[in-house]
């Protein structure tokens, strides 16, 4: 047992007895300086690994293992959670997921507003265009059928999923701007709660986007109702993240207090120019929220730029109904002229990517679905339009047609310092908002915002190596304990024997993310091995291509003694 004085209090940290000699590990991380996920400092320690738990953690020298690794000058950590990974379908199309755990994620949380599962056959259409380029359509509708079809495939991270309300939303109500009626609240309730018995991690909801931009409080109570009665959690990207965000804050509180469930805040900012230097404000407004009583938090990206669908850079008005209904619409000329108006003022009822971004300039294509556009990504609208001799808005809604409402754009949109604010706040941890991609393989052919290839690796490297915004502890702790505990995933997030054996073993002096806005495709340095459930996914540096990941359910899983089984693999 060690002791250590820090700050004033007697900090004590357990190490587990050295097994018996002949007991034997499948892998052992010897003279290590243990970073555990608690926030407390480093301590040189030895680590087991046996049957993808952690068996031990000490002075383990003279013990047996298969495979024996001397991390002198090493961090042994837990491998970080990404509480928004959105890899759910493209670890089905390619189950390395190399672009996470090349930066030492090991487990995703996903579901943003909408998830992978329950989902129908008028779900499946509108996301055709993607299952017919990358060869893998749905073979589930439940989520249990999902996780089945995930760990039948294969994937390298452990990944567990909200159930999106919009997507419920969508099934029971469709796309359109209306509330739902008290039977179909109750449908929506009831697939929520199929959900959380299949293990779901609670409900999520995506608050600028269609459908679920017409989602009221009232109904989001009522879901998040639901999943508070398995244990799960209300993760949500908010309804404004700009000029209406003190309301928009208000909302989450009403619903955790409502709801009487623990709430997170997905990829917390203060959008736009007008917003800049606000985040102390917000983070004041979350501190106090907690002070009430409330289990609310945040996670975000450490950059100052976002990204999503170039749609979301047109009113949503046009967007109602779905991805038919907004290309049917926007092929009508004077219906054309009346989203570049509303492109080009403020407005109060919805957020204007567009203008915030400070418009054609702070807007540039990221990827593309359809190979004749490629030559778009990379560039901002302004340049594309220059090029073109067009007006930049036209330049937006000819690339939304032409891509079918499938390209992603990067927009510029955030303050440094409002994002090293949040940085450094104990109450906001980790999320790359991106799915899982590689540089080569059918997920290589697009490019994308850096935050998905090193978001982990630039807050070891660049923040708390470099710019000492936080010390290493507190970042590892941010993005493992504490984000295992918003999730709900009681076996992971430590370095703790009985904890699942995921890793992450790094060099401190030369981790560091490669991924820019103009090269984003690029693997991190710096992590040397990285273990799944106590298999090597990073090898020395390399990718293993081995596929040890799990599905990871709520609290509320209910195992189903007929569990339902996938069609074979297409």
């Amino acid at each position: 047992m060690k002791k250590l004085l820090l700050a004033g209090a007697l900090l004590v940290i357990s190490a587990a007895p050295p097994p018996a000699k002949d007991a034997g590990f499948d892998l052992l991380f010897t003279n290590a300086r243990v970073v555990d996920g608690t926030g407390a400092p480093w301590f040189l320690a030895d680590v087991g690994v046996r049957g993808g738990k952690i068996a031990a953690v000490g002075r383990l020298s003279g013990s047996r293992a298969r495979r024996t690794i001397d991390a002198s000058g090493l961090v042994v950590a837990p491998g970080f959670i990404d509480l928004l990974g959105q890899s759910e379908y493209n670890v089905l199309v390619d189950g390395r997921a190399a672009s996470k755990i090349t930066q030492g994620i090991t487990t995703e949380v996903t579901g943003e507003g909408e998830s992978i599962a329950p989902t129908d056959e008028k779900r499946i259409a509108e996301n055709e265009d993607v299952y017919k380029k990358y060869g893998v359509r749905p073979d589930w509708r439940t989520l249990d059928q999902y996780f089945a079809s995930l760990e039948r495939r294969g994937t390298a991270i452990n990944l567990g999923t909200f159930i999106g309300s919009g997507g419920v939303r969508a099934m029971v109500v469709g796309m359109e701007k209306r509330p739902a009626t008290p039977a179909e609240l109750k449908r929506m309730e009831a697939l929520v709660d199929q959900a959380m018995r299949e293990g779901a991690l609670g409900v999520s909801s995506s608050l600028q986007y269609i459908p679920n931009i017409y989602s009221d409080t009232a109904e989001l109570v009522a879901l998040a109702k639901v999943a508070a009665r398995y244990g799960g959690a209300y993760f949500t990207h908010q309804r404004s993240e700009s000029g209406r965000l003190s309301a928009s804050l208000d909302e989450v509180f009403t619903i955790a207090r409502e709801a009487k469930i623990r709430a997170q805040i997905w990829h917390l900012k203060t959008a736009y120019k007008p917003n800049f230097g606000r985040m102390p404000e917000i983070l004041k407004k979350i501190e106090d929220a907690r002070a009430e009583g409330l289990d609310v938090a945040a996670n975000q990206y450490p950059w100052n730029r976002g990204s999503n669908g170039l749609d979301a850079c047109l009113p949503p008005w046009v967007r109602e109904g779905g991805r038919e209904a907004l290309l049917k619409r926007l092929a009508d000329p004077a219906i054309r002229e009346r989203v570049k108006a509303d492109m080009a003022k403020e407005a109060a009822d919805w957020e204007n990517q567009y203008l915030g971004a400070g418009s054609a300039e702070g807007v540039m294509v990221a990827e593309v679905l359809d190979p004749k556009l490629k030559a778009y990504e990379g560039k901002t609208i302004a340049a594309i339009a220059a090029a073109e001799k067009k007006d930049p808005r036209d330049a937006v809604i000819d690339i939304v047609l032409a891509d079918r409402a499938n390209a992603g754009c990067i927009i510029s949109i955030m303050d440094e310092k409002d994002v090293r604010a949040a940085l450094a706040n104990p109450l906001v941890s980790f999320g790359t908002d991106s799915p899982a991609k590689a540089t080569d393989g059918p997920l290589s052919h697009e490019t994308s915002h850096p935050r998905g290839w090193g978001s982990a690796a630039r807050i070891l490297g660049y923040y708390v190596r470099e710019e000492k915004v936080l010390r290493l502890e507190e970042a590892i702790r941010k993005m493992t304990s504490f984000a295992a505990e918003a999730a709900g995933l009681p076996d992971r997030g430590l370095v703790k024997p009985g904890f699942a054996a995921d890793l992450a073993v790094f060099d401190p002096a030369t981790v560091r993310s490669n991924a820019t806005f103009e090269t984003p495709n690029r693997y991190s340095d710096g992590f040397r091995y990285v273990a799944v459930n106590g298999v090597l996914v990073i090898d020395d540096g390399k990718i293993t291509g081995k596929t040890p990941g799990r599905a990871v359910r709520g609290p509320g899983y209910r195992k189903s003694p007929k569990a339902s089984t996938p069609a074979k693999k297409p």
